[in-house]
């Protein structure tokens, strides 16, 4: 009996799919018929309501979430949103009906006709002409179906595709995400012989050897005798070298009237594949009926290339490399899940020119293009299965009612990407808990495809060193790299150290990257990770009645910035009840790609090449790439002087092969007087690549030559002017300097716990108290308390008048109470105009004690309103370390200048930090017309405690005396 017409198949775990054909690597989007575009949409209350009733349109591929229907987008992250346990779903369940005629080709008569839907959320059922056809569910791959007996060709056909939203598949794809529901890839009809390629595997080894395994099958009944295979690679045919081995043509007359074939050959000098030169072959496969004639074809390209596991390192090609990766989803801020080729190439593009070298597929399958791009772009991919079954993993992993839909997934994603060198490692999903369906997928995994290993970290964490499990490699979330190392150096380590997730880059983040990857550079054992994630997933949305923008929003976006009148929507801002909140803004970009500043930082982590030391008058310049040399890339040296002068030239690139070093002659004489002297070398893409264009800056080394001169400031006989509470009176300034011990929270301040803290100690709303006010000489001393709710903090400020202005000497005294906070520091605010902050030290994008690797020291000059960094969720932003001295201008040259007593953390923006901490969206925000400035004599680190360890112990800002000073001038 047909399970269609008798079983609700959003309800029944066991049944993964029925009439669906089996998974396979044959490439049939040459010559398909595109179905996207406008379908006749209606969503439906329930899945058992009937059809009927006016039609609208849905454009697909695309979700009905963003298309204007009432069914929003719910963010949660581990809570399931709604309440049903496993396998049930909630009564009130959206069901899309998606129809559309589709004009079947005339010269398709005799072929065997399929059609394909490249995603469906969540469970898809299939019907021609009212007829059923088939069931599937995994939202992330591809489902095909049969149509040969349904249609005629020559003919035209209504099909119809029912989309329902929830069922017990759900429960498996509970993946930190964005609830959608629609068809979220595209929908294609395409035609094969009778006779056709039912699979093809390509295994091609680092040595030049190609072995090509097909299988066959006839739509017609048994395979005809004679049949026959060929092949070649890059337009040379591989008969030439290689016989048709039919000692390897297993039983072409089994039940399943299948038969197999296999090719070999050895390429001479072969070019193999890696992430840094991803070198690609052309592979066609041919099947031929007897009288030569092709019944049909497949079309790979293809690299050589070996992945092993040799002791506790992972090696590509013999070699072992550093995984510099990041986590990425399917998103789009106006299409949601569905992403367009050009967007994938986008996303790929900008990692490449920042460094990053992998990538994890999380945590399902991304779109057949990907990995193409990652093949042809140079990128190593963790493929990972759409299992994630997070708010019910206990139950689930052994529950054997989902054993099947378990080995499902896994299996046809392997199917179906087997053939990409990018693949490197497969996943079992993720966050899912430990489990017999996950040994049973795995020990499919195992059996069909040994070349590469497998991973899943809710194996790998009961014991890091174990040997017994699912996961070849230990890939904890989140470890603090201490105890990484402590294992790496244990002598327990069984398999290589892989994080699958680390550095949550939730808000203003990525603090201790940097030390982070000192401590993976400098441990055998440790090879990397993959920062959680690429994008900040906002949805643009209309302010004035909550709706999404869609595609209608195209253009509506900018630098991370919505237009006036939209906002980028997060958990909650659609009406949802149950989500959770601004976590889905965690990314290294913003919803419109714009890199955010932490993106810079691990570009020069990153660094192909890099300056290892400065000795003997040269410089040692050290290759850090694993297999290429550095013609590819050319430099420029510029010397920064703490005077202003800045000097720049062309740099000669030694020719290092990977792991050497070379010393170089410095470029420039250094002159005797300037005070700090930086080397920065400028490095460059010498010839376009298929990532980036000539001139395209890969990273910018830097080194210090010569460190600060003294700084003397002479008093002068004249009175600085104060008020009555002793604060200082200056034209240019409209808030006097206060003592600042306050920062909006970061959202690794709030979820970590430390803004409570702080608020608990009350200085976000410090009360001022003055104890005296002495002058002597022209030099005024103002002792004050500022009281919290626990704790009092003394606070000396000496101001001295000096040429041209006044030096500021301050003292604090924390109490052991406050043992963490936020900062130390003063604060004023300025008159308007002032609309340009020029500054030497690092920069010219936003850095912070614990994230300042990717902001080279020199002179930099930037609009006040582009200093502010629009994190989701307004917070802390902006800042810039090491900042020596720094004016604010108008544009006729007036204004203030600054110079410190040594390297402080600045921040100019036009916010007061309670601007930041009462508001929700940037829409909320009211810019202040002049400058808020923050001088910092010590500021927290980021850390990443949202998701993950907080800063280092080094970072914090300890009780006990802080002492700093800072000169004011009018310009």
């Amino acid at each position: 009996m047909n399970p269609l017409l008798v079983l609700r198949p959003w309800e029944a775990p066991e049944v993964t799919s029925w009439g669906r054909l089996p998974m396979n690597a044959v490439d049939r989007r040459s010559g398909a018929l595109p179905l996207d575009g406008d379908w006749r949409f209606q969503l439906l209350p329930v899945p058992d309501a009937p059809v009927g009733g006016a039609w609208s349109s849905s454009y697909v591929p695309g979700v009905w979430t963003l298309q204007g229907t009432d069914d929003l987008p719910q963010y949660t992250n581990v809570r399931m949103p709604f309440p049903d346990f496993p396998p049930h779903s909630p009564a009130a369940n959206p069901t899309g009906v998606y129809e559309r005629e589709v004009d079947v080709p005339a010269e398709w008569a005799g072929r065997r006709i399929v059609l394909q839907v490249g995603a469906a959320e969540s469970v898809l059922l299939v019907q021609v002409d009212g007829r059923p056809v088939g069931i599937s569910k995994d939202s992330h791959l591809a489902a095909e179906f049969d149509l040969t007996g349904v249609v005629r060709p020559g003919g035209r056909a209504t099909v119809r595709l029912t989309v329902v939203k929830w069922s017990d598949a759900s429960h498996l794809e509970d993946q930190d995400q964005w609830w959608h529901g629609g068809i979220t890839r595209s929908v294609l009809l395409y035609a094969t012989d009778p006779l056709h390629l039912a699979d093809v595997t390509v295994r091609a080894r680092y040595s030049g050897e190609l072995r090509v395994d097909c299988r066959v099958r006839s739509a017609g009944g048994a395979l005809p005798d004679g049949w026959y295979l060929t092949g070649d690679l890059d337009g040379q045919p591989l008969a030439q070298d290689t016989e048709f081995d039919r000692a390897n043509v297993e039983d072409e007359r089994v039940s399943d009237f299948l038969g197999e074939a296999r090719m070999r050959t050895t390429v001479e000098d072969v070019r193999t594949w890696n992430a840094e030169t991803p070198e690609l072959y052309d592979l066609t496969v041919r099947l031929h009926r007897a009288d030569g004639t092709v019944a049909d074809a497949s079309r790979h390209r293809i690299g050589f290339r070996d992945v092993e596991i040799v002791g506790r390192d992972l090696l590509v090609n013999g070699e072992r490399v550093f995984i510099r990766g990041v986590n990425r989803h399917d998103f789009h801020p106006l299409t949601g899940r569905t992403v367009s080729y050009d967007d994938m190439r986008a996303d790929l593009t900008l990692l490449k020119r920042f460094g990053f070298n992998a990538i994890r597929t999380a945590h399902y399958p991304g779109d057949p293009a990907l990995y193409d791009l990652a093949d042809e772009l140079g990128f190593y991919v963790v493929d990972e299965a759409d299992i994630e079954s997070h708010d019910h993993a206990h139950e689930i992993a052994d529950d054997p009612r989902y054993l099947t839909a378990f080995v499902d997934r896994v299996s046809r994603m392997v199917l179906r990407d087997k053939n990409h060198p990018s693949v490197i490692i497969w996943s079992l999903g993720n966050e899912s808990d430990y489990g017999a369906n996950h040994d049973a997928a795995a020990g499919w995994v195992r059996r069909h495809d040994p070349t590469r290993p497998i991973q899943y970290e809710g194996a790998a964490k009961l014991d890091w060193a174990a040997t017994d499990d699912a996961s070849d490699i230990a890939c904890p979330m989140y470890a603090p790299i201490e105890d990484c190392v402590a294992h790496a150096l244990s002598g327990r380590q069984t398999r290589p150290l892989i994080q699958c997730e680390y550095s949550h880059a939730m808000g203003n983040s990525n603090g201790t990257l940097a030390d982070h990857w000192a401590a993976i550079e400098a441990t055998p054992g440790l090879q990397g990770g993959f920062i959680w994630e690429f994008w900040d997933h906002g949805i643009l949305q209309r302010v004035s009645d909550g709706r999404p923008a869609g595609r209608a929003g195209a253009g509506l976006y900018d630098n991370g910035v919505a237009a006036p009148g939209y906002r980028w929507a997060y958990g909650g801002d659609f009406g949802e009840t149950i989500h959770d909140g601004a976590f889905i803004a965690d990314g290294m970009v913003f919803p419109d790609r714009t890199p955010k500043p932490a993106m810079y930082e691990h570009r020069e982590i990153a660094a192909p090449v890099r300056i290892e030391c400065y000795k003997h008058e040269g410089i040692v310049l050290g290759n850090h790439q694993h297999f290429r040399g550095l013609e590819w890339l050319a430099g420029e040296w510029r010397l920064d002087l703490a005077d202003g002068t800045t000097l720049t030239g062309p740099a000669r690139l030694p020719n290092l092969c990977p792991g050497e070093t070379a010393a170089v002659p410095l470029p420039f004489a250094v002159p005797q007087d300037g005070g700090e002297a930086w080397l920065t070398l400028r490095v460059t893409v010498a010839e376009d690549q298929p990532w980036a264009p000539r001139g395209t800056e890969v990273c910018a080394p830097q080194i210090r030559l010569r460190g600060p001169a003294p700084v003397e400031v002479s008093p002068v006989d004249r009175q600085v002017e104060v008020d009555g509470e002793g604060l200082l009176v200056h034209p240019l300034l409209t808030v006097p300097p206060a003592l600042s011990l306050w920062r909006a929270p970061t959202d690794n301040d709030e979820l970590g716990g430390m803004a409570q803290r702080w608020r608990s100690w009350g200085l976000d709303a410090l009360v001022r108290k003055v104890v005296s006010v002495r002058e002597d000489a022209g030099r005024v001393t103002v002792e004050a308390e500022y009281a919290g709710t626990t704790g009092v903090v003394r606070h000396r400020q000496v101001l001295t008048p000096v040429e041209g202005g006044v030096r500021v000497d301050e003292e604090a005294e924390l109490p052991e109470a406050f043992d963490d906070v936020a900062r130390v520091g003063t604060v004023f605010e300025t008159v308007t105009g002032l609309d340009l902050l020029e500054w030497f030290g690092q920069g010219p994008w936003e850095s912070y004690p614990d994230r300042s690797a990717g902001a080279p020291v020199g002179h930099h000059a930037v609009p006040v309103d582009e200093l502010f960094t629009p994190y989701l969720r307004p917070q802390e932003s902006g800042g810039r370390h090491g900042v020596r001295r720094f004016t604010l201008s108008a544009p006729d040259a007036t204004g203030l200048s600054v110079t410190l007593d040594e390297p402080r953390q600045v921040s100019v923006t036009r916010y007061r930090a309670e601007d930041l901490t009462s508001a929700d969206h940037h829409d909320e925000l009211v810019a202040r017309p002049g400058c808020v400035v923050h001088i910092d004599a010590a500021h927290r680190g980021l850390g990443t405690a949202s998701c993950g360890p907080d800063t280092s112990p080094s970072y914090l800002v300890a009780p006990g005396i802080h002492r700093w000073s800072w000169t004011l001038r009018v310009l």
